[in-house]
């Protein structure tokens, strides 16, 4: 497996990493042997980043179940700041973020997190700077390594402007492109690690419907791209293309992709260890087509 450093953080992760939304959204506890399945298989395979967050539904306990044995094997990633579960409080206070933290902490089952993220707050909210404050009150009481923002457009800009994060994760792929030229190079300038959230597009590229309400916007884009004529020298495969495209930048460290069915991981670690190249004219029309169609397709969150 491919790893990389994740900007200023040092640490060495791979270059394929597990989002774990879908986990935290579909499974139940009572499937905690499906989550281990797929989580196991992951990091047997290499993968050696997991991303998570307090609002993933029951995500993080099925990581804490399955393995927190593990956990000198992975660098784990979680986010904070909504209000979740039975929690009573406020969004983006410093004590629902600090709380958040707390809480994962217990459900992760380890004493520390390589990195906490702020997931996708607004800018008047990081211009107060409340949550900044918990947020590096973490960092210092050693709960977590590394701090990071986790969003998109110009919250994103603004957390990379203002140097406090080590990390950005933001949305990047074949049908959300403005990444690429709004964020990347500021990003890497702060020398921040660059982790890509909806790397696939939700699987919406090449598909006759929408694959989830969560995807409707970027299955609207594709088939506007598409409908543009046949790419030039495309893989078989529709997720090796979406995977191709996004994975062709230099500047991502990692990719996170998130699945509940472990064949389908155990087919994402076959793709990445065989080798995922896009060829550069299929990644130029790609480019074109966007930048042709693109009047207000800002990114996704």
């Amino acid at each position: 497996m491919e790893t990389r450093r994740l900007g200023r953080t040092n640490l060495e992760i791979s270059r394929l990493g597990v989002g774990l939304a879908e986990i935290g959204f579909t499974l139940t506890l009572a499937e905690e042997s499906t989550a281990g399945a797929v989580l196991n298989g992951a990091l047997d395979g290499g993968i050696t980043f997991l991303d998570t967050a307090a609002c993933y539904g029951i995500s993080e306990e099925l990581v804490g179940r399955t393995v927190s044995h593990r956990r000198a094997e992975y660098v784990l990633a979680t986010k904070c700041g909504h209000v979740t579960d039975d929690y009573e409080g406020e969004p983006w206070t410093a004590k629902t973020v600090t709380d958040s933290i707390d809480r994962s902490l217990k459900r992760l089952r380890t004493d520390y997190l390589d990195i906490v993220q702020l997931h996708s707050c607004e800018v008047d909210v990081l211009e107060q700077g409340e949550v900044i404050e918990a947020l590096l009150a973490a960092r210092e009481a050693g709960k977590t390594r590394f701090v990071g923002y986790s969003g998109d457009n110009e919250a994103a800009a603004w957390a990379i402007k203002s140097g406090i994060f080590d990390t950005l994760q933001t949305s990047f792929n074949l049908v959300d492109q403005r990444a690429r030229t709004r964020l990347f190079a500021q990003a890497k300038a702060q020398d921040m690690g660059i982790i890509i959230k909806r790397p696939i597009a939700n699987g919406a590229w090449g598909v006759d419907q929408s694959p989830s309400d969560y995807a409707d916007a970027y299955f609207e884009r594709a088939q506007e791209m598409a409908a543009m004529g046949p790419l030039p020298n495309v893989p078989e495969n529709r997720i090796k293309l979406a995977m191709g495209f996004t994975l062709a930048h230099q500047e991502v460290d990692t990719i996170i992709v998130g699945t509940r069915n472990p064949d389908h991981m155990q087919a994402n670690l076959q793709w990445i260890a065989e080798g995922i190249s896009l060829d550069l004219t299929t990644l130029a029309e790609l480019y074109r087509r966007f930048e042709e169609l693109d009047q207000d397709w800002v990114q996704r969150g």
